[in-house]
């Protein structure tokens, strides 16, 4: 049949099948026919054009739809407007929204069609709206706070949750809803706001370093590199092309701040750690990195490149797979080689002897030798003067490495160390020889053993030297670290000599230095090594002296702490029933207590998440409390986690018999507290077995610990006593000591308790303390003085734990305080404490450690004897020497914890006199800065100004960007004054400056060349943004890992001090939030109005790529300047404006961000005062008050209102409801999942809603909310539920609105819902 008459017959058969339709609409048809005649009629509108295949008649020809198609789309499109006809609405307009009509790809020219089409656009466009937060396109992760993801999920194995992708930025789709995606990446247009939005976030987070393990949830290896099978990456947001270009952007700020004579060498050195990081990962696309680096170069101000860094940058990665195939291998090896040569700059330094200036001047000459002997091919293209110039390392080396005298490395002048840095370069491998000879140029010696070993057990130990200086290791290449740190590993863990302390501090020095290049998980490291290395003696005792006193923090920052844990868990879960090894369980232990208490998100307590935990006793009592902290200082981030709660709660308490005071349980978030509220206390069935075998134990400890005791019975005791006699040795000891220890036979008991297993000691430790407070009660019924019982019980315990050494004095405590119940448990605490035996013990490490800043001591680490170090119980017949292990160190994570039961139990006076005793000590505790962000947290409320100043000064105060007004506040006399806006703004304005991502720098109000005004940003400000206490604040440049591990990186430490200061000020959360709040609700007429009495009004236009255009299309009348919101006074927003480096429309946006992120790490106290003040606010807004207004005026400008802020603040037509709901956005986006339970309270405070502007105000601060909740079924029932009900208010049967309103005006919101 011939196609067109075919075609025809199609279109009349269509006609007249809608002739038919149209007719049957009249009837009431079943819905589900209405639904299928929708599909069927759609279905033909989509596929319009689409005639026989095969059919080639057009030849190319424009091909025009004839008269009978135009009527049967025309008959089509009267159904479907008759369907979705909402006096009627047989079928829901949303079903259009969803179909994709709009995306059909060849329109016919046909005006009813598009109109349909338009309004399928315009009513999509009103949905989407209600899915994304107001000024979304500026949220983006800060890094400066500690969630990153869901870590835990129940259903998955913990290598699966080690691997899972994280999206730290969402694209819309067309209906509003988040999307990622690799594909969806890939298709997103150089240049566009989605592409700027991904830039942003690179480039902040290239400036801030956050850990490895983000970059590495969030990277995908460039196309290049890949294998074909490989499918497009599910999670991913960002392409190599987005890494390359951020990478660009990150070179080129560099090169403009070292043109303007600002010394960032601190600044590159932390770029070329994650340069290399990247190249390695694969992410970039090197031959393609090496054209767009040419290219930019050439393109902006060809003065740009003037020194040799970038020279430098490439000769760190020049020997990185990658590279080396893309010089060796590719098509284009000579474009490349060429472009990487035209680099190269001479170096003009006005100080030709430091050693930065010597590096970057023989640099080129290293990188043409590393090229000549990678290619023949392209070695006509090298500079033949710089490698004539390598001649001249080659004779600085011979000079040096000459005869006997070797250069001594902590003497060196600065030339000498630029020239040894130039050597890493050229000659990785003697340098790497010349390290390790220094580090073992003291030779060795023989350590002398003690007593209990065998005169034929010799141990060689090297002698000790100085570690290299950090300063000196900072300059080393890339290539010489990777050297030193694989032959170091090899010295350190198979060498057959004992390592010299000097060795292993330079170890952890490297790896410190470049935490994203050098790190390494040390258990899964060594084992893939040899697999035989950790069962050698004293490698075990090493790696976990090293990972607990020297790595803690670089592995809470690399987030592999509780990969760490389980794999200490192994160690402990191996030796727990062992008899008689008690050094590497007490250690692994510690370890182990120290990891779980850094963890600061949620955790699952097993690798494999089922069965009771592997955790000690002692273990799973720490783990509960850092659940309580973690919940009620950061909540839990993931509704997954909420799930596996109970889960975890059985896990832990299913080998667990203890139960937690009702003081320390009023404190617990009520998630715990209502779980363990019901345990039952069995400490009462415990007494009743001691009684029961109270005589039993006694004559055996009588025949045992009596002074003539027959030797041979420790013997039969070890062999033939009953395990559950065995747990009341301790106990029964301390019976017959009567407070005097000295009637007790010390060596025999000693010898016994060594021979038990550790968790048999563990055991008798709780035990004894059950029985010794059980005995004071009773004594105090026999009318003894508790003074008395307390000295004899406090001698009876320094027998134990100082004369004899016979039990670990860390668990003592521990045990102690978790009888906090017991009037007398806490004052045995106190009392032991206060002994002079352990603070001289304490003075005595303090004294001969290094200091806290361990790595930039440069004299030689003194080793403790093992026997001083760990005394008799743990040391016994070992004879490894310990690093910097000690029994005063066990005790860094308990003295914290003893702080927190005292405050518990309102004896605070006594917790600020531990602090006060322990000051010193606790500077070497290595998560310092998180204890006191977690206490002031935990007891937000309850801590007296004078115990909250020295929590404070736990911290080494000259290093934390503290306001520089806070001392006084915090210190004022009158404390119920409240600090001025002016002080809050300031806090907020650090958060902009550090914290909050970068706009894009062309939006920066003067040109990016301009150092002055492109330096304003971050720590390089000669006249700090935020004006700081103390000379070491002042202008330091970036800071390097080592600088701040403990909370990571610069913007955590900006953001956790500012939420220091905040819970640290003597007023209440309620007139901090008020101060906050009314600071954003007039922060634009603040900024604007100080802007254009200091520059006119035209430093205020600025727009670009990251502030979309504004559409100008409110009612503005009804916003009439005589009403709009007063400025707020006491703030001098002029310096604000000058101090930022933005124009005043971006700050007033980037303040409003700033302040809802920081509401969001503050206790869920805040966020309570948070909702009264915002509902408050918006009920009070003169629009909602004013009862002459227009119903149609009112609307108009509450929609307007509820356009994005960036908008309205280019227009000068910002609302305080505006920026209300922009502030809720930016703190709901902030937050974790768990504390958005409390929303609620925000609409439940705007309730009754009696009119549609209202309640467009209620959808638009909870809608955005539904996408983000998908997974947490409950609390996404709540929040749907909530704003059903708030549509009850206006359109329900029993609701009599003042004006009538009709359905037909929320039609967006019915889309939505």
């Amino acid at each position: 049949m011939n196609s067109s008459i075919r075609d025809n017959a199609i279109s009349n058969l269509r006609q007249l099948c809608c002739k038919i339709i149209l007719t049957g609409l009249e009837c009431n048809l079943k819905p589900v026919t209405q639904a299928e005649i929708f599909y069927h009629m759609l279905n033909w509108l989509v596929n319009w054009d689409q005639r026989q295949q095969g059919n080639e008649e057009c030849d190319g020809k424009s091909w025009r739809p004839d008269k009978a198609l135009i009527e049967w789309l025309h008959s089509c499109l009267d159904v479907i407007w008759l369907l979705v006809e909402e006096e009627k609405c047989r079928v829901p307009f949303y079903e259009l929204l969803r179909s994709g009509l709009q995306f059909i790809e060849n329109i016919p020219d046909d005006e009813a069609l598009f109109t349909l089409i338009l309004e399928i656009h315009r009513r999509r466009d009103m949905m989407a709206m209600h899915m994304q937060m107001l000024d979304q396109h500026l949220h983006c992760p800060t890094f400066g706070s500690h969630w990153i993801l869901s870590q835990t999920t129940p259903n998955l194995s913990v290598e699966a949750v080690a691997n899972l992708r994280y999206s730290p930025i969402t694209y819309p789709s067309v209906l509003g809803e988040p999307l990622h995606g690799e594909d969806l990446a890939a298709s997103i247009q150089r240049g566009c706001l989605d592409w700027e939005r991904a830039l942003r976030c690179i480039r902040h987070a290239i400036r801030s370093t956050p850990s490895p393990d983000w970059w590495k949830r969030v990277l995908v290896v460039a196309p290049c590199y890949r294998g074909s099978a490989q499918v497009p990456t599910p999670g991913a947001v960002f392409t190599s092309d987005m890494i390359c270009e951020a990478t660009i952007d990150r070179i080129v700020e560099l090169l403009k701040l070292t043109n303007s004579e600002i010394n960032c060498w601190q600044e590159w050195l932390v770029f070329s750690d994650i340069f290399f990081f990247l190249m390695k990962s694969g992410c970039i696309d090197f031959v393609d990195f090496i054209d767009k680096l040419g290219s930019r170069l050439t393109e902006s101000d060809h003065r740009i490149l003037n020194t040799n860094h970038v020279t430098w940058l490439l000769a760190q990665i020049i020997r990185v797979d990658q590279v080396m195939a893309a010089l060796n291998n590719d098509s284009r090896k000579v474009e490349t080689t060429r472009k990487i040569l035209s680099f190269h700059r001479e170096d003009r330094s006005s100080d030709p002897n430091n050693p930065q200036s010597i590096l970057l001047d023989f640099i080129s000459s290293c990188q043409n030798l590393r090229i000549w002997s990678l290619n023949t091919s392209t070695r006509e293209y090298l500079n033949n003067e710089q490698l004539q110039k390598g001649k001249q390392i080659d004779e600085w080396w011979r000079q040096v490495s000459k005869g006997e005298r070797m250069m001594d490395y902590m003497t060196m002048v600065d030339r000498s160390i630029g020239m040894f840095w130039v050597v890493s370069y050229a000659m990785a491998q003697p340098a790497c020889e010349t390290v390790m000879t220094w580090l073992s140029s003291g030779g060795v010696t023989e350590l002398f053993t003690g007593a209990n070993v065998q005169p034929n057990e010799r141990l060689m130990v090297m002698r000790e030297v100085s570690p290299l200086p950090i300063s000196l290791l900072s300059g080393f290449s890339m290539n010489l670290c990777l050297k030193l740190v694989f032959q170091m590993e090899e010295s350190l863990f198979s060498g057959q000599v004992v390592p010299s302390i000097a060795m292993v501090e330079t170890y952890t020095r490297l790896l410190l230095i470049a935490p994203h290049s050098l790190f390494r998980s040390h258990f899964s490291h060594l084992a893939q090594r040899n697999a035989s290395l950790l069962s050698k003696p004293g490698v075990t005792l090493l790696v976990l002296e090293i990972v607990n006193y020297r790595l803690l923090p670089l592995y809470r920052y690399q987030g592999k702490c509780k990969t760490l844990m389980y794999d200490v868990t192994k160690i402990i879960s191996a030796l727990r029933g062992k008899r008689g090894d008690h050094r590497v369980f007490r250690l692994a232990e510690n370890l182990c207590i120290n990891l779980i208490l850094s963890l600061r998100d949620f955790f699952s307590v097993k690798r494999e998440g089922k069965g009771p935990t592997e955790f000690t006793e002692t273990l799973n009592r720490i783990t509960i409390i850092t659940l309580a902290i973690t919940i009620k200082t950061r909540g839990i981030a993931d509704a997954d986690h909420l799930l596996y709660l109970q889960t975890m709660l059985e896990q832990i308490l299913a080998t667990s018999q203890h139960t937690w005071s009702e003081k320390t349980l009023r404190y617990f978030p009520s998630l715990l507290r209502d779980f363990l509220m019901g345990r039952t206390d069995k400490r009462g069935l415990a007494i009743q077995a001691w009684q029961q075998s109270e005589t039993t134990v006694i004559n055996q400890c009588t025949q045992l610990l009596s002074s003539t005791a027959d030797p041979n019975y420790v013997m039969t005791y070890i062999s033939h006593s009953f395990p559950q006699h065995r747990q009341y040795l301790c106990a029964g000891a301390w019976i017959l000591m009567q407070g005097h220890p000295e009637n007790i036979n010390s060596g025999n008991l000693a010898r016994v308790l060594r021979d038990f297993s550790p968790e048999e000691v563990t055991s008798n430790i709780y035990m004894m303390v059950d029985v010794l407070l059980h005995h004071i009660h009773m004594e105090l019924q026999h009318g003894h003085s508790l003074q008395d019982l307390l000295l004899k019980t406090c001698s009876n315990l320094a027998f134990f734990v100082w004369t004899h050494e016979l039990i670990p004095l860390d668990i003592l405590l521990l045990a102690l305080i978790d009888r906090d119940d017991d009037p007398h448990a806490l004052r045995i605490v106190i009392s032991l404490l206060d002994q002079q035996d352990l603070q001289q013990r304490v003075n005595l490490y303090c004294m001969n450690r290094a200091p806290p800043e361990h790595w930039l001591y440069t004299g030689t680490f003194k080793r403790t004897d093992l026997l001083k170090a760990l005394g008799n119980h743990l040391s016994w017949k070992d004879r490894y020497p310990t690093f910097f292990d000690d029994i005063a160190a066990r005790l860094l994570p308990v003295i914290p914890l003893i702080v927190y039961r005292l405050i518990e139990n309102d004896a605070t006076e006594s917790a600020d006199r531990i602090l006060a005793m322990y000051s010193s000590f606790l500077a070497y505790h290595p998560l310092r800065f998180t204890f006191v962000r977690d206490i002031l947290a935990y007891f937000y409320g309850h801590l007296p100004g004078k115990l909250i100043v020295r929590i404070l000064n736990v911290l080494d105060l000259s290093k934390i960007p503290f306001s520089e007004s806070f001392p006084q506040h915090i210190g004022s006399s009158n404390p119920a004054i409240c600090p001025p806006l002016e002080y809050f703004a300031t806090l907020l304005l650090a958060l902009v400056n550090n914290v909050i991502p970068p706009l894009n720098s062309n939006l920066r109000s003067g040109s990016m060349g301009d150092a002055s005004n492109n330096s304003v940003r971050g720590p390089h400000n000669k006249t700090p943004a935020t004006p700081q206490s103390g000379p070491a604040n002042a202008s330091e440049g970036q800071k390097a890992f080592y600088q701040i591990q403990d909370p990571g990186t610069y913007t955590q430490l900006v953001l956790e001090t500012a939420v220091i200061e905040i819970l640290s000020l003597p007023i209440s959360a309620s007139q901090i939030v008020s101060s906050l709040v009314q600071i954003v609700v007039n922060i634009q007429p603040t900024l604007i109005q100080s802007s254009n009495g200091l520059h006119g009004a035209s430093n205020c236009v600025g727009q670009g790529s990251v502030l979309p255009t504004s559409p100008s299309g409110g009612s503005t009348d009804s916003l009439s300047a005589g009403r709009s919101t007063p400025s707020v006074s006491g703030i001098n927003s002029s310096s604000f404006v000058s101090r930022s480096g933005y124009t005043c429309q971006q700050l007033s946006c980037l303040f409003i961000q700033a302040c809802g992120l920081l509401l969001a790490q503050l206790p869920p106290e805040f966020h309570l005062q948070l909702y009264m003040e915002t509902s408050r606010i918006i009920k009070e807004s003169w629009w909602l008050t004013d009862g002459k207004r227009s119903l149609v005026e009112l609307d108009s400008a509450v929609s307007y209102a509820l356009l994005d802020p960036t908008w309205a603040s280019q227009d000068n037509t910002s609302t305080a409801i505006g920026n209300i709901v922009a502030l809720l956005h930016s703190f709901f986006s902030n937050l974790p999942q768990e504390w958005l339970e409390g929303t609620h309270v925000i609409v439940k405070h705007l309730r009754p809603v009696t009119s549609v502007a209202m309640l467009r105000i209620a959808f638009r601060i909870m809608g955005p909310l539904l996408p983000r909740l998908a997974n947490a079924h409950n609390l996404f029932n709540k929040v749907l539920s909530l704003l059903l009900n708030t549509l009850v208010d206006v359109f329900g049967k029993n609701t009599q609105p003042s004006v009538p309103v009709d359905a037909s005006e929320i039609t967006d919101l019915i889309d939505y819902l």
